[in-house]
């Protein structure tokens, strides 16, 4: 994208630049006014030459081939870009609601109870739980301003409250689910979400490559922390940008994704 980007400002001031010349040469040349000029100038280098206007000395006639040969290549090539740039913005909408309905399916699949998990051994949750209440009336300005200040947020896990146990069969269960999901194209798109599953993919592998998760050192503990919190912290931002993205698209959805909050202790699918 933002080579065709490049490429259509490189062409925009080539174009500008023939029609200012052209126009100053007719102007000149033929000794038309500046309307005129740019008028002729305009048809000249579109080909479409309604005849109206022409030039009628001999020089004019040379110009208005040089301006023939480098304007009408310049002006298909602006027009080409400019096509070429819709085109692409409208694909890469359609891929990124791809990867939102990936990123839906990942949150109803796993990450909602995993965000439960993290978050009841979170000594801190406190701090930052009324930042992710969400609610119907929430603007995006809102949610700009909540995820800032969730970026200074210090994750924090008690290891030692968290039975690792019910994790790991949790995680070894969604391994196939997470390789179709790392598996597929559409999430060269959405750089933040590969490295959420990269994440819990690893704390999985971390989790399944030990036999025993009883009785293991501190240091080991302190290292699957460190794989937690870093899962943790990804998904809580992954989360609150996907609710953005329900409050925007779908309504429907948001409304459920509201009643089944895992950071609402009162959340409750049932509509009372």
């Amino acid at each position: 994208m933002e080579s065709l980007k490049l490429r259509f400002r490189v062409f925009s001031i080539i174009f500008i630049t023939v029609i200012v010349l052209s126009v100053l040469g007719f102007m000149m040349i033929e000794g038309l006014s500046l309307v005129d000029a740019l008028y002729l100038s305009v048809v000249t280098m579109a080909t479409v030459g309604y005849g109206d206007i022409h030039p009628v000395t001999l020089a004019g006639k040379f110009f208005a081939m040089v301006v023939i040969v480098m304007g009408v290549g310049t002006f298909l090539g602006v027009i080409a870009n400019a096509t070429e740039m819709m085109l692409s913005k409208r694909e890469k909408k359609a891929r990124l609601e791809k990867v939102n309905m990936i990123i839906g399916v990942f949150f109803s699949g796993i990450g909602t109870q995993l965000l439960i998990d993290f978050s009841t051994v979170d000594p801190q949750l406190t701090n930052i739980r009324k930042d992710l209440l969400v609610t119907d009336g929430w603007s995006e300005q809102d949610f700009i301003k909540k995820g800032r200040s969730l970026e200074n947020y210090e994750y924090a896990i008690e290891i030692h409250r968290f039975d690792l146990h019910p994790l790991r069969l949790f995680l070894a269960g969604q391994r196939d689910f997470l390789l179709r999901l790392l598996e597929n194209p559409s999430l060269l798109e959405h750089e933040s979400f590969t490295q959420l599953l990269l994440a819990v993919f690893h704390l999985m592998e971390e989790l399944t490559c030990r036999t025993n998760l009883t009785g293991l050192p501190e240091s080991d503990l302190a290292h699957i922390k460190g794989d937690i919190k870093r899962a943790y912290s990804l998904l809580v931002k992954e989360w609150l940008n996907y609710m953005k993205h329900l409050k925007n698209q779908y309504p429907y959805l948001f409304s459920l994704a509201l009643r089944t909050n895992p950071f609402d202790q009162g959340a409750s699918p049932v509509i009372h």
